[in-house]
C-alpha cells in the first residue's frame, strides 16, 4: 500500500481564528486523523471546537484501509462523527481480496454514511510514488461503485482532471442512487452535467479563492437539493487564510463565501446544506 503523503497542508502559518458561529452546519468531508485527532480525546476536541463555530456534525473519510478502520472508531468515539470509507483512488492497486473484503465489513456498519473517497485522479499517475495507474483506478472506481448499491449508501468521489472518464464509468456501471463529488472543483459544464444526472456537489474552501473563477461559476449553477458544504481539513483552507491548517470549526467561512458566490444569506445556505446532508448520510 503506497504510504507517501498525497497532500500536506502547510503548518507553518497559525491555524485561523473561530469564526462567528454559524448554525446549523454539518461538515460533509474532513480527515480527523490527518487533523491530528489519535483517540476519544483528541477527536472530541475538534469536534468541540467546530461545535463553537455552529458544525454539529462532520463525516471523518479515508483514504487507505488503515485510515478506514480508524474512522469507524472515531464514529463510535463521539456521535457527532459519521464515517465514510474506501480507497483513495491513486491507492487503488492496494485493493487486493483482503481489502475489499475489510471495507466491504466496515461499510456496513451503522456509523458509515458513505462509501468514499473513490474515483478518479489523473493528476498524481507519474508524479507520486506508489500512485496506482488509469487502469488500476478505474478498476477499483467499478468495486467501490458496486459496494456503494450493494449496502446502499452514497459514493463519495474524488475527481482530479478525470470529468470524462467519471462520468463515463458512471453511465457504465450506473449509479448509486445518491453520489456526491466532494471538493467539487470542475467548471459550470461538468456542473451541468452532474446536476443533471441528479447528483450532488460539495464545495470546499476553494470555492473562496480569488483565482477559482470557473468554480465560482459552476457553484452558481447547483440547485438548493444538491449542495453539500465541507472541508477537506486539513486541507484546502479558505481565503483568507489559504495555506494554514484547516480544521471543521472553518466551516463558516466557505459557507459565508458561497453564499456570496450565490447571492444567498449564509444562514439559509447553511439550513438547506444541512438539511441535505441530513438527509443523504441519513443523520438523525
Amino acid at each position: 500500500m503506497p504510504t507517501t503523503v498525497i497532500r500536506v497542508a502547510n503548518t507553518n502559518r497559525p491555524a485561523p481564528p473561530v469564526p462567528a458561529p454559524l448554525a446549523p452546519l454539518i461538515d460533509a468531508h474532513t480527515h480527523l486523523d490527518a487533523c491530528g485527532a489519535t483517540d476519544a480525546a483528541s477527536t472530541a476536541a475538534i469536534v468541540d471546537r467546530a461545535a463553537s463555530a455552529g458544525v454539529g456534525h462532520v463525516v471523518t473519510v479515508a483514504d487507505d484501509l488503515a485510515a478506514a478502520q480508524w474512522a469507524v472508531r472515531a464514529a463510535q468515539w463521539d456521535p457527532r462523527v459519521y464515517a465514510a470509507v474506501a480507497l483513495h483512488p491513486t491507492r487503488a492497486n492496494a485493493l487486493d481480496d483482503k481489502a475489499k473484503a475489510e471495507l466491504e465489513h466496515l461499510a456496513t456498519d451503522p456509523r458509515v454514511v458513505a462509501v468514499g473517497e473513490t474515483g478518479l485522479d489523473y493528476y498524481w499517475p507519474g508524479k507520486l510514488d506508489g500512485c496506482a495507474d488509469v487502469e488500476t483506478q478505474i478498476e477499483g472506481f467499478r468495486w467501490h461503485i458496486d459496494l456503494a448499491k450493494r449496502v446502499r449508501k452514497p459514493l463519495m468521489i474524488h475527481n482530479r482532471e478525470a470529468d470524462h472518464d467519471l462520468l463515463t464509468v458512471l453511465l457504465d456501471e450506473g449509479a448509486p442512487d445518491t453520489v456526491i463529488f466532494h471538493c467539487f472543483s470542475s467548471d459550470a459544464a461538468m456542473a451541468e452535467a452532474c446536476v443533471a444526472e441528479g447528483y450532488v456537489l460539495s464545495f470546499s474552501g476553494t470555492v473562496s479563492f480569488k483565482n477559482a473563477h470557473e468554480l465560482r461559476e459552476a457553484a452558481k449553477l447547483v440547485p438548493d437539493d444538491q449542495i453539500l458544504v465541507e472541508t477537506d481539513a486539513p486541507y484546502l483552507t479558505p481565503h483568507p487564510y489559504r495555506g494554514a491548517p484547516n480544521e471543521s470549526y472553518c466551516l463558516p467561512y466557505t459557507v459565508r463565501a458561497l453564499a456570496e458566490v450565490r447571492e444567498q444569506d449564509p444562514r439559509a445556505l447553511a439550513e438547506i446544506t444541512t438539511a441535505n446532508a441530513r438527509r443523504l448520510y441519513r443523520i438523525r
